[in-house]
């Protein structure tokens, strides 16, 4: 039995198990106080951290979750033509696009709502698809639309170049499609001088936003980008979370507007442009030819009114985007110029004053240079020619013998002068030099090619401008294409001075453009010049005819039957105000339109007269004898 005043051990046990002592309780405060303690450290180190040396780049990184900065873009420049008649200019518009994935979860969340309702994502798309359609008749389809609509990207473009106010009408009657600005460039002459004012498209292959914008692709849209694009600007504003496309209204700060690019005035004019393009086109369906290309260039100034192949490209229509097409070969493309060339030994031996107009040489059917025999186009026997019968009748061997008067050397410098074998400087892509061979590598024929037009090349600009420094009294002036700009405050900005290169004296250029008006005389008895046909009534006109043999491409030798046919001209000869260069390429030679391009330049002239209203000549050029007894 136990003892009167003690608890059992069970008791005791009990006490223990259920009660803590003291010591213990005190123990577990310590510890919980310490965890307590060690969390608030932990939080206010957190606290330090995030407030103290976190606090901006959170701050940015919360405000960038709210905010977008949105480009505005410039507007692209203006290209008109010397008249201001717009050859190119720009429009805003929109490119619908929409969030798939968000325009799925708005519209499954309705027709969870509403089941009854009838409206879902398949409803709502094949309405949006319908209405857009409408809105862009021959733009897109609805089944394009809802190809789109059940695309399993998350983002999709759906239409560009929409006018802005059809955007609205489309964004108001459903508010998940968006309207991103853009703009497009307009030709409203679709293929006026396509080939020199060129393309631009709006490009979005940059990964910085803020570079999406109209960029040049071709032409002169491609070579005065800089000039024309301007500046981009920007602001920023707040979206709704989750779709970037919807601003917040009266969020937008930070506004840094957009510069405008510059407008550029060309010196070409529209209608003459317009006018040369449909007679090349027309003239070569006439003669067979592969191809032609032509120059009107005031023969003061060296600015060039008109400038055309017979064939370019639309910029509507993307399957016409061929690089034969957008260059423009009139001075991409270097040929062998034949007889046109004549005008460097005719101008190089009255300057030396080797001869004068009148005087008379003895000239042989052929004549060998070194292990070559140059014949004439015609057969004869040796005759007596004036020096301006050798040119207007286009004497091979008369020329050969005046250039062996000259010597290489001075026919070279003679060459230089006239520009050939240097760039026109247009600033237009792939603006070509031409080729000149270097005096080192001459063989014994290559002076017998080089006089006559053989053995070196030059492009139709090139061809005309050695004509404009004889019709401007022996100044070459550099060929020009633009004018001026414009810049958005109305700041004329006038092109460089073009450089010029005092070719001759004035009083050769004059003797030799009276010379070369023999070119375009009837007369009997052989006393005929080249290019009868060449002459337009009342008025006085100067040229050369040219037939540059063409190389077979299968044999690598100067073919029998493929020919650059050309003809350089100045009108009026008494007067100068414009100079015309014409080259077909490889025409059928046995059709008349083939065998000349005198036609050609009659034709142009004429327009060009009455387009100008370009005073009559004084009289007509008189008739001198050409072939003597």
């Amino acid at each position: 039995m136990a003892r009167p005043g003690r608890r059992s051990y069970g008791a005791r046990m009990r006490q223990v198990a259920g009660q803590p002592n003291a010591a213990t309780g005190k123990g577990r405060y310590v510890g919980v106080r310490i965890a307590l303690v060690a969390v608030l450290v932990l939080a206010g180190l957190k606290l330090v951290q995030v407030q103290g040396f976190q606090a901006a780049a959170l701050s940015a990184k919360a405000e960038s979750q709210r905010s977008t900065t949105i480009p505005i873009p410039a507007k692209r420049g203006s290209i008109v033509d010397r008249n201001n008649v717009k050859l190119a200019f720009t429009v805003e518009t929109r490119a619908l696009s929409v969030n798939l994935r968000a325009m799925r979860k708005a519209w499954d969340e309705v027709a969870a709502k509403n089941p009854a309702g009838g409206q879902n994502y398949e409803t709502r798309a094949a309405d949006a698809a319908k209405f857009i359609a409408a809105k862009l008749p021959g733009r897109v389809t609805e089944a394009e639309l809802l190809a789109d609509f059940h695309k399993t990207t998350s983002f999709t473009y759906l239409v560009d170049g929409v006018e802005p106010s059809i955007a609205e009408e489309i964004t108001k009657a459903f508010p998940e499609i968006g309207a991103e600005v853009r703009a497009a460039r307009e030709y409203p002459g679709d293929t006026l001088a396509s080939n020199v004012v060129g393309l631009a498209n709006w490009r979005m292959d940059d990964p910085d936003v803020s570079k999406h914008s109209l960029q040049g692709l071709a032409g002169l849209e491609y070579t005065l980008n800089a000039d024309l694009a301007g500046q981009p600007g920007r602001y920023v504003a707040d979206t709704k979370q989750g779709n970037d496309n919807v601003i917040i209204p009266g969020t937008e700060r930070d506004v840094q507007p957009a510069t405008p690019g510059n407008d550029v005035v060309l010196t070409l004019d529209s209608d003459t442009q317009y006018f040369l393009q449909n007679a090349l086109a027309d003239y070569v369906r006439q003669s067979h030819a592969k191809g032609a290309s032509a120059v009107v260039m005031d023969a003061k100034t060296g600015e060039i009114y008109a400038i055309a192949d017979d064939a370019t490209f639309n910029p509507y229509d993307n399957k016409t985007y061929t690089q034969s097409l957008m260059d423009l070969q009139a001075v991409s493309t270097p040929f062998e110029p034949g007889s046109v060339n004549k005008i460097v030994t005719a101008t190089a031996a009255i300057d030396q004053g080797l001869v004068t107009p009148e005087s008379v040489l003895q000239v042989p059917g052929s004549l060998k240079v070194a292990d070559h025999t140059v014949h004439d186009a015609w057969v004869h026997g040796t005759q007596n020619f004036s020096v301006t019968g050798i040119f207007a009748k286009s004497s091979n061997v008369g020329t050969l013998l005046l250039a062996q008067q000259l010597g290489p050397d001075k026919y070279l410098d003679y060459l230089k002068r006239f520009g050939i074998g240097q760039s026109a400087g247009l600033g237009l892509s792939g603006e070509s030099r031409g080729f000149v061979p270097p005096r080192n590598t001459w063989t014994g024929t290559t002076f017998g090619n080089l006089p006559i037009g053989q053995g070196l090349s030059m492009t139709v600009v090139q061809m005309t401008a050695m004509y404009q420094a004889i019709a401007n009294n022996g100044l070459r002036v550099q060929p020009s294409i633009v004018k001026q700009e414009i810049r958005p405050d109305g700041t004329v900005v006038p092109k460089a001075a073009p450089e010029t290169t005092q070719v001759v004296s004035p009083e050769t250029a004059t003797t030799v453009r009276n010379m070369m008006r023999a070119v375009t005389q009837t007369g009997r008895n052989g006393n005929s010049g080249t290019a009868p046909t060449a002459a337009l009534e009342g008025y006085q006109i100067s040229g050369k005819t040219g037939t540059g043999q063409q190389v077979n491409p299968a044999t690598g030798a100067y073919s029998d039957t493929l020919y650059n046919i050309t003809f350089a001209g100045i009108l009026p000869a008494d007067n100068p105000r414009f100079v015309v260069g014409i080259r077909l390429d490889a025409p059928d030679t046995t059709l008349p339109a083939g065998h000349s391009a005198a036609p050609l330049f009659h034709d142009i002239a004429s327009y060009l007269t009455q387009r100008f209203q370009i005073p009559l000549s004084d009289g007509t050029a008189p008739y001198v004898p050409l072939v003597l007894p």
